[in-house]
């Protein structure tokens, strides 16, 4: 029987962590992901873990222990945020192309410079082509249920990579929302535990971890790496399902809401989908046919399945909650409209940047989108703003 409780999602990600029990929790405190180590240092504190807590001076210390840890073949865990994994940056490169399957909880927020603490997801799309498996979240709710998840996906023997569980930074972070919690013992067995088949303290099989890799073998090594990536989509979607008959909350690589005969849809990630699926209801009872596909699963992208579902429809608005500076839109339409072309599939699909350093975005603005969408025609510029001020523009 499942346990309702409030909590924030910095507490709900914390609480995931205890009832997975790593061997080794390392991390170094950032906002808005700060939370998640301190409360789970009380649960070491307190005893309620096994877990070694190795509190760093940084977090390329951070995450260099976490590789450590894996290839000794312990579970390894870390949370961080925006500059925080930039400073990663190299560790993170190296963890992937290791096959080191560590989890890590990222609170997504805007990256320096100019300073700024508030939710977008610079820091996710910095590292979206790093080597991690990247699980996107909603709700409070949705990044516990990722979190019990993750272990399950990345530890697989098909699959072996790192990944990261993704939230919204303050807006679901430190928002207290109600969340069913599973029991500790079913998160046990589902999580189930790690035996590695390689790892460096295993004394009948000397191996070396991350050597230097020169131009004979590592076009192979990439390969298996991305040969890996791909895997990832089948086992993400076979540890959604066996998630659903545990808790009966459902699952897949994205959602749709309302999307089956939609007209004019939005694909955006992450907590904007609240906001937009509230719209939808409104423009439905007004005879609108609008609709959401919601991405979930960032990385591995599944492009084709999300242009056969964005196929039937007249007109799509892909928003990114990234600054563009390239010239040619932001990641997420680029991925998408990707897809679109593998396929051979064209919708008119314009593309915004929004929310860029914690900016609201309002059912206003939302209804603005869609309203674009339905008299969209001029195709000459779609790359746009979503909530610009324009005498500072």
């Amino acid at each position: 029987m499942s346990i309702r409780e409030r909590l924030s999602g910095n507490e709900a990600t914390a609480y995931a962590m205890k009832q997975i029990n790593p061997d080794v929790v390392a991390a170094f405190p950032i906002t808005p992901s700060t939370e998640i180590p301190q409360y789970f240092s009380t649960y070491v504190d307190n005893g309620q873990v096994d877990t070694e807590f190795v509190a760093v001076e940084s977090e390329h210390s951070a995450m260099s222990a976490c590789i450590g840890a894996e290839a000794a073949g312990a579970r390894a865990m870390t949370a961080t945020s925006a500059n925080g994994l930039e400073y990663m940056w190299e560790m993170v490169q190296i963890a992937s192309s290791s096959r080191l399957p560590i989890v890590m909880a990222l609170v997504d927020r805007a990256i320096s410079g100019p300073l700024n603490i508030h939710s977008d997801h610079s820091d996710a799309m910095a590292v979206r082509d790093s080597g991690w498996i990247m699980l996107f979240s909603e709700t409070n709710q949705e990044a516990y249920d990722n979190m019990i998840m993750a272990h399950r996906i990345a530890e697989n023997e098909n699959v072996m990579l790192p990944l990261m569980v993704c939230q919204d930074g303050f807006i679901t972070s430190h928002a207290i929302e109600n969340i069913e919690l599973i029991e500790d013992e079913k998160v046990k067995e589902f999580v189930g535990t790690y035996n590695p088949k390689h790892y460096l303290l295993n004394k009948k099989e000397p191996i070396a971890v991350g050597p230097m890799d020169l131009q004979p073998y590592l076009t192979e090594h990439k390969k298996q790496q991305a040969v890996a990536m791909e895997n990832a989509k089948e086992v993400i979607r076979a540890v959604a399902k066996d998630f659903e008959k545990m808790t009966g909350r459902k699952y897949d690589s994205f959602e749709g809401y309302k999307l089956e005969d939609a007209e004019y849809v939005i694909v955006c990630m992450n907590s904007t989908a609240g906001t937009v699926k509230n719209v939808i209801d409104s423009l439905r009872e007004q005879g609108v046919k609008a609709g959401l596909l919601k991405i979930r699963m960032f990385r591995p992208f599944p492009g084709e399945e999300i242009a056969e579902a964005l196929s039937k429809a007249k007109a799509v608005a892909v928003l990114d909650k990234v600054p563009f500076l390239n010239a040619t839109g932001g990641p997420l339409f680029e991925d998408v409209v990707s897809g679109m072309f593998v396929k051979g599939i064209h919708v008119n699909t314009i593309n915004y940047t929004y929310g860029v350093g914690g900016r609201d975005v309002t059912e206003k603005e939302i209804n603005q989108v869609y309203k674009e969408l339905q008299d969209l025609k001029d195709m000459s510029n779609p790359y746009r703003y979503l909530g610009l001020k324009e005498k500072n523009a």
